[in-house]
């Protein structure tokens, strides 16, 4: 590295990926569990309000439970829109990303679907949000892997590792 040359102190693509799929993934567990002791009928169908002070504070567990999986989701949200982000800026990969422009635009669908859940408490509501989830889970996940793939035969690796023998190596 020459002596003037500053370091390049970006987040690998791939890294910030990765994490961003497993914050999905943390925030589906978290999901079931939230749709499990029924938190959104804690809000009595205010979305975006719930009970507690002002219907902005938790008054009780399901409250805390439903607020606390609405922060994740807000993170979650603006990581999978920095990931698509930097997938646009920094990769020519057009599989990445499209992948990442899927998991962007199911957001607001994914929003409305968990407003629904509150509003519309049922098992119809609560599949709908459920499959959005995974929908943006896999673009996720199939966006990690192609970085990873991408990242791996770039650096002279082959997809399934340094030291695996190929018949034609």
């Amino acid at each position: 590295m020459d002596a003037h040359q500053e370091p390049d102190m970006r987040v690998p693509l791939r890294h910030y990926l990765a994490t961003t799929t497993a914050g999905t993934f943390f925030l589906i567990l978290l999901g079931v569990y939230t749709g499990k002791i029924g938190a959104g009928l804690s809000c009595e169908a205010r979305w975006p309000l719930c009970d507690g002070w002002m219907g902005l504070f938790p008054a009780n567990w399901p409250s805390f439970v439903e607020w606390f999986h609405r922060l994740v989701a807000f993170v979650v949200g603006f990581l999978i829109l920095g990931a698509a982000i930097m997938a646009w800026r920094r990769n020519r990969s057009k599989s990445l990303r499209y992948t990442t422009l899927l998991a962007v635009l199911l957001l607001p669908v994914q929003i409305f679907f968990g407003a629904n859940t509150v509003l519309n408490f049922g098992v119809t509501a609560s599949m709908m949000h459920q499959f959005a989830a995974q929908a943006i889970f896999g673009s996720l996940v199939i966006a990690t892997t192609i970085a990873y793939v991408k990242h791996g035969a770039s650096s002279g690796q082959s997809p399934s590792g340094p030291n695996v023998q190929h018949a034609d190596d």
